[in-house]
């Protein structure tokens, strides 16, 4: 269904290409996971697949992309949008309608489809995908797992023979994600569909996973999951679990995982507890916070605190009030009714300068703190800002993703590498608190165990570090404790061991493999040293 024969791909200006003789086929009916470091070329090969590369890109393109043996290098985007299903990072970026039955419609409008094949096509993606009910809803009002299947409902109504789809669960909670995938699985299955997905967070994919590409840097691999994932540079949970405990073949799932998982268990005896420190001061604290948006509480008489050398984790769903939670705490956000306090000041009474070194907020949408036009003048305005000796923003930077060229325009690069720069930026100032929304969006395993890293050493140093995830995984390594918020509210409270292995929509893979408090693969290798 889809061959690359000898792509390579260059960028304009660079020095070296990001793809190089990259030759690999996939089959009809397949569900294939593109996966590799942050900045390794992942999008950059499934853009080749629908034209984005070159037309969009620039540079130049070398070698021939076949799709249903038919050459396609060379065929602007357009061309190929009934053949080739696109659906990028936010779908709400690419939505041009207003609302959910109009969005199905509109590329079958662009393609002249007859007005009863329209309505005929229109019903049955509403089914397939079980979004029936949100038929004449805005698109700007739905949760982001609605989101994602209402783009993914856009393309699947021009009878795409090929879905590629480029991080299509980064924004999502577990559940959501879970139904986006299900959703994918489901069109391989039942239609046949050849379904293309670059995701980070691979333990959300590969139980469905029929073949796996490995992009590193300018290599690529191509096989069976199984195969590849002995030596993959990027693994998840489970796999290194596997890796750690000697098992071959690798399993794949939980399930698989849960059936050997006596052995091992043997070994470990009972897991170390935690560090506990009760006696914090405080650096925020939070009374009675409520944001109303259109009349409804987003957030809802929210307390909480933040002590100084604390990492706190806030989860939940889709449009719970995370978000809108951690702008009100930063000042700059939307705030009816409560009481903010860091130390001693509350930073919506503060100017924007002080209230950024209150609450270093690190936004979803990262891009929109970038407005220069290279990396490197994004560094220094960051070092000048804050005071810092010359190169610690880009210090930072390397450690999280060492690739990026200074002189790359910001708007060129990766989402990973996108946030990774926002978060050196904020990082830089070193705040009293650091809050962020999202963090590990974009970044892969190596990465995130980088930013790990530098949040840990933040709050060993006294900060207080506030995060807003639906990564359970990461959440699991980094925070001491954890608030689940849902309609607004927190409806759970206490460490990572109670309260990820409360939910099974929260518990990490390790938890679910062995149970008894062991939430991360780094506590397993500690215990078996």
């Amino acid at each position: 269904m889809i061959e690359l024969r000898d792509v390579t791909f260059t960028y304009e200006d660079a020095a070296e290409p990001v793809l190089h003789d990259v030759s690999l086929t996939m089959q009809e009916g397949e569900l294939v996971l593109v996966s590799g470091r942050t900045g390794t070329g992942k999008s950059t090969l499934l853009r080749t697949m629908n034209g984005l590369v070159p037309h969009f890109t620039g540079g130049e393109l070398r070698g021939d992309v076949l799709i249903d043996g038919a050459s396609v290098a060379g065929v602007p985007p357009r061309e190929l949008a009934h053949l080739v299903g696109w659906v990028g990072q936010d779908p709400l970026a690419g939505f041009v309608t207003d609302t959910v039955e109009e969005e199905l419609a509109y590329g079958m409008e662009q393609l002249g489809v007859d007005h009863a094949t329209m309505r005929r096509r229109v019903e049955e993606t509403l089914d397939l995908l079980g979004i029936e009910e949100l038929r004449t809803r805005p698109l700007r009002l739905l949760s982001g797992g609605q989101q994602q299947r209402v783009a993914i409902g856009a393309v699947l109504t021009m009878h795409p023979r090929v879905l590629v789809l480029d991080e299509p669960t980064s924004a999502l909670d577990p559940t959501a994600a879970e139904d986006v995938l299900a959703t994918l699985a489901r069109l391989v299955d039942d239609v046949g569909l050849t379904v293309v997905v670059a995701e980070h967070r691979m333990e959300r994919v590969i139980p469905f996973a029929d073949r796996l590409v490995v992009v590193e840097g300018a290599r690529v691999r191509s096989g069976e999951p199984a195969d590849l994932l002995v030596d993959s540079p990027v693994a998840p949970p489970v796999i290194e679990l596997g890796r750690l405990a000697g098992w071959s073949p690798l399993p794949l799932s939980v399930r698989a995982a849960r059936r050997r998982r006596e052995e091992l268990r043997a070994r470990l005896g009972d897991p170390a507890g935690r560090r506990r420190r009760d006696d914090r001061a405080l650096l925020l604290r939070a009374d009675g916070v409520t944001v109303t948006h259109a009349g409804v509480d987003a957030v809802s008489a929210v307390s909480l605190q933040v002590g100084r050398g604390e990492v706190v984790a806030l989860m939940g769903r889709n449009g719970a009030g995370k978000s809108s939670l951690l702008w009100a705490l930063q000042g700059a956000g939307r705030r009816d009714a409560g009481r903010v306090d860091v130390l001693g000041e509350d930073p919506a009474s503060a100017g924007a300068g002080r209230a950024r070194s209150l609450v270093g907020l690190v936004p979803q949408t990262a891009g929109d703190l970038l407005y220069l036009e290279t990396v490197a003048l994004e560094c220094a305005a960051a070092d000048a800002q804050a005071g810092a000796a010359a190169g610690s923003c880009r210090g930072l930077l390397d450690r999280l993703v060492p690739t990026i060229d200074p002189d790359r325009h910001p708007r060129d690069l990766s989402e990973g590498q996108r946030l990774a720069l926002v978060l050196a930026i904020i990082l830089t100032a070193e705040p009293v608190v650091v809050a962020l929304d999202e963090p590990t969006r974009g970044l892969d395993y190596t990465a995130k165990a980088e930013l790990r890293t530098i949040l840990r050493h933040l709050a060993d140093e006294g900060h207080g570090v506030l995060l807003s995830t639906h990564d359970v995984e990461f959440a699991a390594t980094v925070a001491d404790s954890v608030h689940v918020m849902a309609g607004g509210e927190v409806v759970s409270s206490g460490s990572p061991e109670q309260v990820l292995a409360e939910s099974p929509a929260f518990a990490p893979q390790t938890w679910k493999i062995l149970g008894d408090d062991w939430l991360t693969v780094e506590q397993v290798a500690g215990a078996l040293r």
